[in-house]
């Protein structure tokens, strides 16, 4: 792909260095949901994850490249045969596999990390290229640490593994250390010196440790990188990596500026984050840009008198263009299964006849405490009951108790505990506190709770409650997550699934001997 091309390719690695953000690990179910959904945004390449480092890993990425078409499926491995061929092993089923090959370039990392030297870090990075190279001619080499590199010795390594069958070139802001104007300045350099670049297409992954994630990846394509490295609402490793719906909405809203486009569909960018944070169980700040509640809302009287005049006057994009319309009154009470069956299909998933089933019956469930159920409320629903992990602890019945006459907070729980019925009470310094004292000693458990958090998923007072717990035990963390208009219920839901989650994780070490 020629610099004077317009076309950019967005490649997404959500699933494999987003899930390195604290507290966003997924699970095969909700891995799978999210690719499809990333299917439908119209990204050009979704890196699955990192075969070689779990079979967990390695099995989620196969299950993805097998489950989504009209899309490459790339897994990222370390300039090593053994890894390499891990890779091709997991995405080689998919209908457009890439494998995605990295080493380090930096003086720092290749004196400290590598112990090489600069000749055999060319060495390597040939080697581990021609080796993936014997498997499919999609290739991407990524110069790890590319922006604290000598900018000689990157156009080096990159002619070099371009000769030896790259087709992708990827330069990464790895430590999030480069400022917009040098890091464009670089990426021209290493195009117009490389003297094989208009064999290869030029990408850039950008993260965002001093806040420059995007501003580095819109400089990088200005310059001339064709292919943009970013995640849904910019989760990742640290703090983070380029935005993908602030590089979208960029390109799309200043098209006069940049004279650049992608195949995005924009009108998924709300839905998808959305998805994003009710699998991860981390809101979407209010003031986060494009999909933020706040970001399409105006309190400054100035404001909302220009507004009413002309909306142009302080919106530069529509609600419209990401998919962010009002959500209107879908089901009732007395709705039957098929409008049900189309109204998830208008979300966008793809459910078994059990799965439906399912929630259908969660769906009746909620209505019965609530009138009004919206998208939200089923998507929380589909996300509970369909893609959660096979229960090992499993909440039966709760009855909680609280006065203002001196006696502590009560909680009375029945339990499932891998098939047996377990019934227990106990006390705690608030309701909450007391329910997850007595389900932790049902189980056999005293994990340290990190975080404790409560969203209304609607507006209203009879709103879902959605409760997300972050629990730590013996080296391990998980998130779990449980909605429900009773907070108390939705809290026990959060720690169960949280439970289940930490088992299922320690059983996983277990099996990989760690």
């Amino acid at each position: 792909m020629t610099i004077e091309s317009g076309r950019i390719r967005i490649f997404d690695t959500t699933l494999r260095d987003g899930e390195q953000s604290p507290g966003a690990t997924m699970n095969l179910q909700e891995k799978i949901r999210l690719a499809r959904q990333l299917e439908t945004l119209g990204v050009d390449i979704m890196e699955a994850g990192f075969p070689a480092s779990s079979q967990g890993d390695f099995e989620a990425v196969q299950a993805i490249a097998r489950a989504v078409r009209g899309v490459e499926v790339a897994g990222l491995c370390r300039a090593m045969p053994a890894d390499i061929d891990r890779a091709w092993d997991a995405v080689k089923v998919a209908e457009s596999p890439r494998i995605h090959t990295f080493l380090a370039t930096s003086p720092v990392h290749m004196q400290y990390k590598l112990r090489k030297e600069p000749d055999q870090v060319v060495e390597m990075a040939v080697a581990a290229v021609r080796h993936a190279a014997k498997y499919t001619s999609n290739v991407e080499f990524s110069a790890e640490d590319a922006s604290r590199s000598n900018p000689d010795f990157l156009v080096r390594v990159f002619e070099a593994v371009i000769n030896a069958g790259a087709t992708t070139i990827n330069v990464p802001d790895t430590v999030g250390y480069a400022q917009p104007e040098e890091f464009g300045r670089l990426i021209r350099y290493v195009i117009e010196n490389t003297p094989n670049s208009h064999k290869a297409v030029f990408s850039v992954h950008c993260h965002n440790d001093l806040g420059m994630g995007v501003a580095n990846t819109l400089a990088a394509l200005k310059a001339g990188a064709r292919q943009a490295e970013v995640t849904i609402s910019g989760i990742g490793e640290r703090a983070g990596n380029a935005s993908l719906e602030e590089i979208v909405m960029a390109l799309h809203t200043r098209r006069d500026f940049y004279q650049l486009d992608c195949g995005v569909v924009t009108e998924q960018l709300f839905p998808t984050c959305r998805l994003l944070s009710m699998i991860i169980g981390q809101p979407i700040p209010p003031n986060k840009a494009i999909v933020g509640a706040n970001a399409f809302a105006h309190e400054s009287g100035i404001h909302q008198d220009g507004m009413l005049k002309n909306r142009e006057t302080y919106e530069i994009m529509t609600p419209e263009s990401i998919g962010k319309t009002k959500t209107d009154l879908v089901i009732g009470k007395h709705s039957g299964r098929n409008a049900v069956k189309n109204k998830l299909e208008e979300l966008g998933y793809r459910l078994e006849e059990d799965q439906l089933v399912t929630v259908f019956e969660a769906v009746k469930k909620l209505a019965d405490k609530k009138k009004q159920i919206y998208d939200e409320d089923i998507e929380a629903l589909v996300l509970e009951e369909v893609y959660r992990l096979p229960d090992l602890y499993r909440l039966v019945n709760l009855s909680v108790q609280c006065s203002d006459t001196g006696m502590p907070p009560t909680a009375a729980v029945v339990m499932d505990v891998m098939g047996e019925v377990k019934r227990a009470a106990g006390f705690g310094v608030g309701p909450v506190d007391a329910i997850f004292n007595v389900i932790g000693e049902m189980v056999g458990r005293a994990p340290v709770l990190e975080r404790y958090s409560v969203t209304a998923i609607t507006g209203g007072t009879d709103a879902q409650g959605e409760v997300t717990v972050r629990l730590r035990q013996n080296g391990s963390s998980a998130v779990g997550r449980g909605s429900d208009p009773d907070i108390i219920l939705a809290s026990a839901r959060a720690y169960v699934n949280a439970l289940n989650r930490l088992a299922k994780k320690e059983e996983e070490q277990e099996k990989e001997g760690i």
